[in-house]
């Protein structure tokens, strides 16, 4: 049958578990799969016996399984898997009496060791790779990396050998294969092959290994090529002609087409794309591999910025409302209200509500991006560009993310513009939850196109709501809205024009960040803090410390009798193992956290997911235990999850600014927003298994009274450990910027991998925003040359598709995890 880059892969492989564990890593057509980059290359392991391992060093033996037993940990709550194999087979080819070693392996997960021991059952044929170390006198491998061979007597016939090879899709789909269970290899040979050279390793599963997906790609590329896999045993790709192989190479070529314009490949010395691929999924060495990731990841630079300029080129001819604030009445309204501000705005409010000011008088849409430290103003500034598109007659919108969030905008906004006109400027409130009437209601203030402002949630995006007179659009943190959303706003206005747009955000993003998800918009900065803010005091516990933890406690009692307020953040809302409802997601927090609300540690790797790690603490353990402690004795306590439902989340944010309940104990759903001036105690629970700019922006929770503030990182991370290292960080700077970097450097920003924020896929996956900084201007300059001489990629078909594809699945947005 023909094969492209869209074809499902179900129509190519037999075996539905294998089609259904690929569709679970979001693998569902040949394009997928080559671009389900390896996170690594493993380096060329050289074989050797067990009698001539050296400590230390790396070296690949196949051995038969003598024994395996799995041990559970009671200490540790884990397993540990402990493997004896013999070499003597492999030992004898190189001239070597055969000798034994241990292999060990450690986890927390049943499912994980049940599985490793499937694969070193006693008698099974094994390829062992790993470092070698000495343990009580014996040599031991922990960790390896293994491949099963099937056993001599389940060897394939000649005639089936074709179908029944370890690497060619018929063997991945079960086809011709006489043995039922799979297999890494057919023979030692085969294996030992493999398992030396260097080879691409992959995220993978216990459903399917690393291996496995090596060979579904290396199969698809070799069937987009025109070619069949060699049989096993065989040396068919050695001995493939120069004839061959330009055939081959041409033909996978046509089937893989180039996307980066001839000129700028040949410029940057670029591979071709088809070459790229194969480099990377069946590199002939280290250095082939680097080569083939660095042309997909300046192809991903290419795309990303000629997106972003065409969405400015469109964006520049779009029309607008001007709302003019050139000393007419749009001007006067704006100055009245900072007038009417208890403080005096900082240099960089004045430069931003001046530079929203030109742009909103244009009679096209402005499209600007407003980057501000916690606690920096922001809402300030959003508010005087509403006035002033209402001051010109029209409706201005501003979307927040919680309901929480939306009220405190609506009534703070209120008490704001009180007194600023004559008749009062209408402020309406939409939300999903709002009872029938009110929501009708509301609904047909926004669908009058009276000049007023309206506060909404998620309720703004629905069809029902209709603002036909909307002159502006705010969105505050921009990160929990996808490109959809947003442009669904902006189309709500019936006569045609486009609103202007300004996105908030308090997560700090770096600079080349900025420059790489939001190239399409103007971005401005506020560094500045208001007057009256005093630093926060950050400090980093371990939770083991009890006399530390008792003093701190003691502090925050002190606090409360003095009339401030604390937060208590966790992880979890309680233990989905006591029966709790773990289908109720913790929607609020928006991180696309599991269905309990946890934090999923985004610095987590596969070594990290293969211990066992502590359980994270929960909103209703920690209120049970503080509650017990007599420094809270008589204290009121509250929660608050996204499990809520909406009237108790306004009644306990109400109870806890009026301090009927001074500590607040909650997940992160009071992360984004919230603003009690009272509060002025953050202590946040397994702070080591958060992100640093989350932490950032929850520390930013206190000190808005102006009053002295406490930020408690409680840990259990082990002393000179990298999550140790991390929380460091947070306790040295209030630096948004400098915290960001640092984030991205602790998540792998190094890796081949590229982040996802928010549940949502992300279009770049090599592109490494901070190391790649100098690539990402060489492509928006090589970009801008293009569009000036092709506005419409029109000599470039395939860059415009991608282009397309791009500007389409864009969901989501680098920022803080």
């Amino acid at each position: 049958m023909s094969i492209s880059l869209d074809t499902p892969l179900g129509s190519l492989l037999s075996n539905k578990r294998r089609v259904s564990t690929l569709k679970s890593f979001g693998i569902v057509s040949v394009n997928d799969a080559l671009t389900y980059y390896p996170f690594r290359i493993a380096d060329p392991v050289p074989p050797r016996a067990i009698r001539e391992a050296r400590p230390g060093e790396s070296m690949a033996f196949a051995a038969t399984v003598r024994q395996c037993r799995i041990m559970a940990m009671n200490a540790r709550r884990g397993y540990r898997l402990e493997a004896v194999v013999d070499d003597s087979d492999f030992a004898a080819t190189r001239s070597m009496p055969g000798s034994v070693a241990r292999l060990v392996f450690f986890s927390g997960r049943k499912g994980y060791v049940d599985w490793m021991a499937m694969r070193l059952a006693q008698g099974a044929r094994v390829i062992v790779s790993g470092t070698p170390s000495e343990y009580m006198g014996q040599l031991q491998f922990t960790h390896p990396d293994i491949a099963t061979v099937a056993p001599a007597e389940s060897q394939p016939a000649e005639g089936m050998a074709a179908d029944a090879q370890s690497g060619s899709i018929a063997h991945q789909s079960g086809i011709g294969a006489r043995h039922t269970r799979s297999y890494d290899a057919t023979t030692i040979e085969e294996g030992m092959e493999r398992v030396c050279r260097p080879r691409p390793v992959y995220h993978a599963s216990a459903r399917l290994s690393s291996e496995r997906i090596h060979e579904t790609i290396v199969g698809l590329l070799w069937m987009l090529g025109g070619r069949d896999m060699p049989a096993p045993g065989t040396d068919d790709i050695a001995v493939m002609t120069n004839e061959d192989e330009e055939r081959f190479t041409g033909t996978l070529a046509e089937a893989i087409p180039d996307i980066l314009p001839e000129q700028v490949r040949t410029e940057r010395g670029l591979m071709h794309r088809a070459e790229a691929f194969r480099a990377i999924h069946d590199p002939a060495s280290v250095q082939a591999f680097h080569q083939g990731i660095a042309t997909l990841r300046y192809e991903e630079a290419f795309i990303c910025q000629t997106a972003l300029l065409q969405a400015r080129q469109a964006n520049g001819g779009a029309s607008a409302h001007p709302c003019a604030g050139d000393g007419a009445t749009g001007e006067r309204l704006v100055e009245r209200f900072v007038a009417s501000l208890p403080f005096q705005l900082t240099d960089g409010q004045q430069q931003v509500i001046a530079d929203i000011r030109n742009d909103m008088a244009q009679n096209h849409p402005m499209q600007r991006l407003l980057q501000g430290e916690v606690g920096s103003g922001k809402t300030v500034v959003a508010l005087a560009a509403m006035l002033q598109a209402v001051e010109a007659g029209y409706q201005a919108v501003l979307v927040a993310p919680t309901l929480v969030l939306a009220e405190q905008h609506a009534e703070n906004i209120r008490t704001m513009v009180e007194g600023l006109h004559s008749p009062s400027i209408p402020v309406t409130l939409i939300t999903g939850g709002m009872k029938l009437a009110a929501r009708r209601k509301a609904h047909a203030i926004a669908a009058s196109g009276e000049p007023g402002i309206i506060v909404a949630t998620h309720a703004a995006f629905s069809t029902t709501f209709q603002a036909s007179n909307l002159a502006l659009v705010v969105i505050d943190e921009q990160h929990r809205f996808g490109v959809e959303q947003r442009e669904s706003l902006q189309s709500k206005p019936i006569d045609g024009s486009t609103p202007h747009m300004l996105v908030m955000t308090a997560t700090p993003i770096p600079r080349t960040a900025a420059m790489t998800w939001f190239g399409d918009l103007d971005i401005s900065w506020l560094t500045e803090l208001p007057g009256g803010r005093k630093r926060i005091r950050t400090f980093v516990i371990n939770e083991e410390d009890g006399r530390t933890m008792a003093n701190m406690f003691s502090h925050i009692r002190a606090r409360i009798d003095a009339g401030e307020r604390a937060y208590i953040v966790c992880a979890r809302i309680d233990d989905p193992s006591e029966g709790a409802d773990a289908g109720a997601a913790d929607r609020d927090n928006g991180r696309g956290d599991d269905a309990n609300g946890a934090v999923l540690d985004p610095y987590a790797t596969d070594d990290d997911m293969a211990q066992q790690r502590p359980p994270l603490h929960t909103v209703m353990q920690i209120k049970e235990r503080l509650q017990k402690l007599p420094q809270f004795q008589g204290i009121a306590f509250a929660t608050l999850t996204g499990r809520d439902k909406d009237d108790v989340k306004t009644q306990v944010m109400a109870d806890f600014a009026s301090g009927v309940t001074p500590v607040l104990v909650s997940t992160t759903v009071i992360e984004v927003g919230v603003d009690v001036p009272q509060a002025s105690c953050m202590v946040i629970f397994d702070a080591d298994r958060y992100g640093l700019s989350q932490l950032h922006q929850l520390r930013g929770r206190v000190g808005r009274g102006g009053t002295d503030s406490w930020a408690f990182l409680i840990s259990r991370a082990e002393p000179g450990s990298i999550a140790e290292s991390r929380l460091e960080v947070i306790h040295d700077s209030l630096d948004g910027a400098q915290i960001a970097q640092a984030d991205l450097e602790f998540r792998g920003a190094g890796d081949v991998l590229g982040d996802t924020q928010s549940g949502m896929r992300s279009s770049l996956k090599l592109l490494r925003v901070v190391k790649d900084a100098d690539l990402i201007v060489d492509a928006r300059s090589r970009a801008e040359r293009m569009l000036a001489d092709d506005p419409e990629l029109k000599g470039s078909v395939q860059l415009a598709g991608a282009v397309l594809d791009f500007a389409r699945g864009n969901e989501a947005f680098l920022t803080s995890n």
